[in-house]
């Protein structure tokens, strides 16, 4: 494996669970450095399409130049008339996949199946310019899109009051308000080593049992704030139901308990008969099912995936699939 790229995560299960077969078309929603994209291109071969979404420009950039040559077949296997090619980058939101697909498959699109990876790859933190790693000193943006008119993570440090500042650390950090009310003491803000100094102050060695960095929960929770991940999130598996045809899969792979939760609950509800409270001697509701789960209990990496890939043993991969109309 060529080590310069970013490990995926549950490669061989995402492609297994997916079903994934030689004529499908595909959305990876997180597309990243594209390894899963790569995998479902192998196993769709000869003529199966990837649709590869991701906010980050530069994601897509690297993903493309890697995927190319799936876009060039052999001449003794030169493809499927009418069909666009296998792998075609999207610089968006996989909230808005449907728009995104119909603009590149037409305006019937459906897909047989969707990947959402929720992770980040080690390129994405540690390039220079996103500032989400207390390892290098630059400016605290943290922005998928640096294009994007949207909050770094410098205006959330710098200008939210101590009550919200708080709340975001405590439900996506699990932080002390403390750190909030140091991060206000100190204002302002404007680099990753500034953050990271007062979150090590602050945090430090809790009890002695913290194994991670004290700055990594903190930037974990601006990071999820600047680019509003969990309502994207929720935004993103309703667009999903609706863009897959009948019998097609949907795998989201999570790595922190809150995503988990969401998808957990979102997909629950559209797999229930009946979304009635409790004591209600008749179904009033009339929720009708969209997705049936295939996992009851969520998919993790076995023993020797996480001993060659660290980052994926947190991975969580749920799935689900379309029902017919």
């Amino acid at each position: 494996m060529d080590t310069s790229w970013h490990r995926p995560a549950l490669l061989t299960e995402v492609v297994g669970q997916l079903g994934v077969r030689p004529d499908g078309w595909y959305v990876d929603g997180t597309v990243g450095d594209g390894g899963h994209a790569a995998a479902l291109l192998r196993a769709s071969a000869p003529s199966g399409c990837v649709l590869g979404i991701d906010r980050d420009p530069r994601s897509l950039i690297r993903a493309a130049a890697r995927l190319e040559s799936f876009n060039h077949p052999p001449a003794e296997s030169p493809g499927t008339p009418g069909r666009p090619a296998r792998f075609i980058p999207s610089q968006g939101s996989y909230a808005n996949m449907v728009e995104l697909a119909r603009q590149a498959w037409g305006a019937t699109a459906q897909a047989d199946g969707i990947l959402l990876d929720l992770g980040l790859s080690s390129r994405q933190v540690d390039e220079p310019g996103f500032g989400g790693s207390f390892q290098r000193e630059e400016p605290l943006d943290m922005r998928f899109d640096p294009a994007a008119a949207t909050p770094t993570a410098a205006d959330i440090v710098n200008t939210w009051p101590e009550r919200d500042l708080a709340r975001l650390l405590a439900e996506y950090g699990e932080e002390p308000r403390a750190l909030a009310r140091a991060l206000i003491r100190r204002r302002p803000l404007h680099t990753t080593g500034q953050l990271a100094a007062v979150a090590a102050e602050i945090v430090g060695n809790r009890g002695g049992r913290r194994r991670i960095h004290p700055a990594t929960r903190v930037f974990q929770a601006l990071r999820m704030a600047v680019n509003d991940e969990l309502n994207q999130l929720a935004a993103g598996l309703t667009a999903a139901v609706q863009l897959l045809t009948p019998g097609g899969r949907l795998a989201v792979i999570s790595y922190h308990s809150l995503e988990d939760r969401v998808v957990k609950n979102f997909l629950t509800q559209q797999a229930a008969a009946c979304l009635c409270p409790p004591g209600l001697p008749v179904c009033v509701c009339r929720h009708q099912p969209t997705l049936r789960l295939v996992n009851r209990r969520v998919i993790r990496p076995e023993a020797a995936e996480t001993a060659a890939n660290p980052r994926s043993r947190s991975a969580r991969l749920r799935v689900a699939e379309r029902l017919g109309d």
